[in-house]
């Protein structure tokens, strides 16, 4: 009696073998018609569709707990009797992240907790799949089997469609005891990111994107499901003509960056897949929704920020199409004072909500360098990228903190932290007005020294910050900022127009030019992530344009185009030897001879951002026309610590002894060599750095907008004639590498500067 000794061989005979999932959510819609369907009843379908060897459905309590709620496979007695809480064991994980876990050896799992009374001890592998509506968490289903093995992409498709349908059975029936509220409804909650846009907003949270609640989710005529699809895919397509024809900020730029937007979302491969989940019997709302997860869990995974903002693009894409179908409602006619609260955001979509009057907005996915934040710096609108998990714990008119300069999303706050928050808010409107009265006052310090405040930039629609902030020019335009934007690097024409826009935009003020900055973390769309251990010390920058001339060349040209016959400042970024300034500046030169007409004037310079040209100074001054300093990369080569390494983000500081010996040393040179030197970066936009680099000798800092008018009024009070020998001595304390900001910040604030 070997086979009888076995029970799994023997259920396997006997369970119905569906032959893919059409047929699991078949026999689902055809026992869910017959009015009798209960938990149990789910629990069995799913066990024999998926040929598990069991199910369990547990379902939330109050007090954040979960309820054994029916089982199939397992011991029945159980159910009403086993509870775990949220975060406890592979269940309670799941519930509490919302996310799908696959594992493959369950009990192994350092989370793994034993119930006895369940009787799951011969399962090796365990799906579990929250079940989730309208952003809330009502329950987990889970299947498991004996057989230590990961579910197919395909099992957990259907699972988690499965989830959908349960979603709706359980809120229907009030199964949970707690309506649709879920878990975590009221409690205070702090979700720390980092910022895409500077600002504070204060306001009631609008989530938008949570999945919603669909009234029917599975059909039996796929044919009328594609014509609904097809329909809301044409009104869809409609309504992005209508935004793309109206008048945008920024001109070109912007627009470079919704026509992006469109190549990606017109792509036929998602909606291939949707066409393909509703031949499987789901209806056009369900087979959008669940495509859209799918997306989710790609990004989850992918490491590259540029693809990333790819996918986000198309399920800004399928969010339309919901609305479209009516599986999402609309957007409301007016957002006022709002914070909204996204998993996503694609440039179009942001565009809608700031025209109907958000006060910020916080994105679960999201990067610096993405098309949402690329439009949020250029519209002014405060934006944070959050953790996980915001979206889902938030609720309609919820308050909020959006803390986009301290990167804290802060829900539901309490009244302390609302009172400290609007104490800060009437502070700083009251500094704001302040600040605006520099805004036309030359950066002349107290002691007579003249300093030249410039702006860094990416994007033409940045370019209002030149007259809203006094800026004396641009100090750096990072010209790989709108090819990220578009997508691509457009032709030379492309760039000459684009090069051409920033000139006339800047009515005379200087404006130096950044070659291509790629490579490491910043790739274009469809290029593959790099494979070295440390892709910021590797082929990047004028590394990959001198090794690919053609498409150097291609860009000096078209800056040349740009300029008809203007002055033009280009500088090379990321150079490690004079030798390779030079091949760079005689290609620069070698374009302007064939350019006419030429530049009334043209100064090539250089970043110094590579340790290794400070041993070459000489040679290097001899050739630059200027110099400008990148603290970002010099102060993560200097100290050899990646800046990306949150470990090591402030171990090390640039008003320490060592990088205020080298800036004054670098000062000196530039003086003798006269050849111009500036500051560039996070650093000299700070206004106690901004003031040390002064003290050092440094007459020219470049910054963002936001940081012009601060470090302009912590200048003009300041005397630099009284802070050097304090400088001194500093340093000389802090000899040995140590940080000399908290001394410095007090000698300021004796003296009352606005540090």
């Amino acid at each position: 009696m070997p086979q009888e000794a076995d029970p799994a061989p023997k259920r396997r005979r006997t369970k119905p073998k569906f032959g893919d999932t059409r047929q699991l959510f078949a026999a689902l819609r055809d026992h869910l018609a017959s009015g009798a369907a209960s938990l149990a009843d789910i629990a069995r379908l799913v066990t024999q569709g998926l040929r598990a060897d069991a199910c369990v459905i547990y379902v939330a309590r109050p007090g954040e707990m979960l309820e054994l709620a029916a089982v199939q496979g397992l011991n029945v007695s159980a159910v009403g009797h086993t509870r775990l809480r949220a975060g406890e064991g592979i269940i309670g994980m799941a519930a509490a992240s919302g996310d799908i876990l696959n594992l493959a050896d369950a009990q192994n799992h350092p989370r793994y907790v034993y119930r006895a009374e369940v009787g799951e001890e011969a399962m090796a592998s365990m799906l579990a799949v929250p079940v989730k509506r309208a952003g809330r968490t009502l329950g987990v289903i889970s299947v498991m089997s004996r057989e230590a093995r990961v579910y197919t992409p395909m099992e957990v498709e259907a699972l988690a469609t499965v989830s959908m349908l349960l979603a709706e059975i359980l809120a229907i029936a009030g199964a949970t005891d707690m309506g649709e509220e879920g878990f975590s409804e009221a409690l205070p909650r702090r979700y720390a990111g980092h910022v895409l846009a500077a600002g504070i907003a204060r306001g009631q949270i609008l989530p938008y994107g949570a999945a919603p609640p669909i009234a029917r989710l599975l059909t039996d005529d796929p044919h009328t499901e594609i014509k609904r699809l097809n329909a809301a895919v044409e009104a869809t397509n409609k309504g992005l003509d209508k935004l793309f024809s109206a008048n945008l900020p920024g001109g070109g730029a912007s627009r470079d960056v919704l026509e992006a937007y469109r190549m990606v979302t017109q792509s036929a491969g998602w909606l291939t897949q949707v066409r393909e989940a509703i031949g499987d019997g789901l209806t056009a709302e369900t087979a959008v929704d669940k495509v859209a997860r799918n997306l989710r869990e790609r990004m989850r995974r992918i490491a590259d920020p540029y693809l990333r903002e790819r996918l986000a693009d198309i399920e800004d894409m399928i969010g339309r199409l919901m609305v479209a179908l009516g599986g999402m409602a609309p957007k409301p006619e007016r957002a006022d004072g709002f914070v909204l609260l996204v998993r996503r955001l694609g440039p179009a979509d942001l565009l809608d909500w700031h025209a109907r009057g958000i006060a910020g907005v916080a994105i679960e996915e999201a990067s610096a360098s993405g098309h949402a934040a690329i439009l949020a710096r250029a519209l002014g609108l405060p934006a944070l990228q959050v953790d996980r998990g915001a979206v889902e714990a938030a609720q309609y008119g919820d308050p909020a903190i959006l803390d986009a300069e301290g990167a804290t999303l802060i829900l539901r706050p309490e009244p302390a932290v609302v009172e400290v928050y609007e104490r800060a808010l009437a502070a700083r409107t009251v500094r704001a007005a302040a600040l605006a009265a520099y805004r036309d006052r030359p950066t002349i310090t107290q002691d007579g020294t003249e300093i030249k405040l410039m702006l860094n930039v990416g994007l033409a629609l940045e370019l209002d910050q030149l007259e809203r902030t006094g800026a004396d020019g641009i100090g750096l335009y990072r010209t790989e900022i709108a090819a990220l934007a578009a997508g691509g690097i457009p032709d030379v024409a492309g760039q000459a127009a684009e090069y051409g826009r920033v000139l006339d935009r800047a009515q005379g003020k200087p404006v130096q030019f950044r070659t291509l900055d790629l490579g490491a973390d910043k790739l274009l769309p469809g290029e593959a992530g790099s494979t070295e251990e440390n892709p910021a010390m590797g082929w990047r920058s004028l590394r990959v344009g001198l090794d690919r001339p053609a498409i150097l060349r291609r860009q000096l040209r078209a800056l040349l185009l740009g300029a008809q016959g203007r002055k033009l400042s280009v500088m090379f970024p990321m150079v490690a030897t004079v030798e390779e300034f030079r091949t760079a500046r005689d290609l620069l030169e070698a374009e302007a001879a064939r350019i006419r007409p030429a530049p009334e004037e043209l100064e090539v310079g250089t970043m110094l951002e590579v340790p290794a040209l400070l041993f070459q100074l000489p040679g290097l001054l001899a050739e630059a026309d200027f110099i400008s300093v990148g603290t970002n990369d010099l102060m993560q080569f200097l100290f050899a610590a990646d800046r990306g390494t949150p470990e090591l983000a402030d171990r090390y500081d640039t008003l320490s002894a060592p990088v205020l010996e080298l800036i004054e040393r670098l000062v000196m040179a530039c003086q003798e060599a006269g050849v111009a030197l500036s500051v560039c970066g996070e650093a000299a936009g700070r206004p106690l750095d901004a003031l040390a680099f002064a003290a050092c000798g440094v007459c020219t800092l470049s910054m963002s907008g936001n940081a012009i008018l601060p470090v302009k009024a912590v200048l003009v009070e300041a005397d630099l004639n009284a802070l050097r020998p304090v400088l001194r001595e500093l340093r000389r304390a802090g000899a040995a590498g140590g940080s000399i900001r908290e001394p410095l910040a007090a000698w300021a604030r004796e003296h009352n500067l606005p540090v």
